[in-house]
């Protein structure tokens, strides 16, 4: 068989190259305005465009590197005395450091049970505080190094009416875990200040847990959560102490946190940006 093609084919392509390219230019340009409008307004991935049948090369390593973050968020130690000596710059006293059951960072991913358990609380002195605060590293121990101390200052300026334990700085460690922490700090009402699970988006965010009254076997439904704080792309540090302040006021009047205890900062406020969920389990 002759490798030319037959008249035929090549009248068949000769038509094909007279016909002029049309550009769909403009219908992209409308496009890419329309998705970047949206992306302005969220960290999601959308309207990311693609090349052929696929995601153009540049999104694809994108999107693996943030997973890469993510990976690293969660398995990266945290630096604990580089920590406590920041921690100890604020004048809230000596900080405490205890750690959970988990005895390696790969148990405490496999056994989320000892991550709620406390492995030894001798450390902590037993007083009598309306405020404890610990600093946990949870999942995502990069997430506590990076703004663990920003938001601690900002708690202090507007908790300053209460009597607040030294801070207690927990590895390995799940929220459960502060309601064994709170028990020997005596304390009234507990704040849970823990990296929060990595995603695609975000791999450095904190979520504050809050619980009045706290002892062992508390459940989740009796807690309360500011999430999502990681600034300057997540709730500020200033208005995320703002709302926990409005929360233990009224957890204070109501003698109970949880599904019950409103937070009533954004009608205030006319603020829709706080996210504020019941405790989450896998924490």
């Amino acid at each position: 068989m002759s490798g030319s093609n037959s008249p035929r084919e090549a009248e068949i392509v000769r038509d094909t190259a007279a016909v002029p390219e049309t550009s769909n230019s403009s219908e992209t340009d409308v496009s890419q305005d329309f998705w970047a409008q949206l992306r302005s307004t969220t960290q999601s991935r959308i309207g990311l465009g693609r090349t052929g049948n696929a995601l153009p090369t540049s999104e694809v390593l994108a999107l693996r590197a943030a997973h890469a973050a993510a990976r690293d968020a969660v398995h990266e130690p945290l630096a604990v005395d580089e920590f406590a000596t920041r921690i100890a710059e604020l004048g809230l006293g000596e900080p405490v450091t205890v750690t959970s059951k988990a005895a390696s960072r790969s148990e405490y991913l496999r056994r989320p049970d000892l991550g709620r358990l406390p492995a030894d609380l001798s450390p902590i002195t037993h007083g009598d505080f309306d405020i404890g605060i610990v600093l946990a590293d949870g999942l995502s121990p990069r997430a506590l190094t990076d703004h663990g101390a920003g938001l601690l200052s900002a708690l202090a300026g507007e908790l300053g009416g209460y009597t607040i334990a030294p801070p207690v700085i927990a590895t390995q460690a799940r929220v459960a875990l502060g309601d064994h922490i709170a028990e020997a700090m005596g304390v009234r009402t507990l704040l849970v200040v823990i990296g929060e699970r990595p995603g695609l988006s975000v791999a450095d965010s904190l979520g504050i847990y809050l619980t009045h009254a706290p002892r062992p076997g508390r459940a989740d439904a009796e807690r309360n959560c500011v999430s999502n704080i990681h600034p300057p792309d997540g709730l500020a540090y200033a208005d995320a102490a703002r709302v926990v302040a409005g929360l233990v006021a009224g957890a204070r009047a109501l003698g109970r946190s949880g599904v019950d205890l409103k937070d009533t900062s954004r009608a205030l406020t006319g603020s829709d940006e706080t996210s504020l969920t019941v405790g989450d389990p896998d924490t």
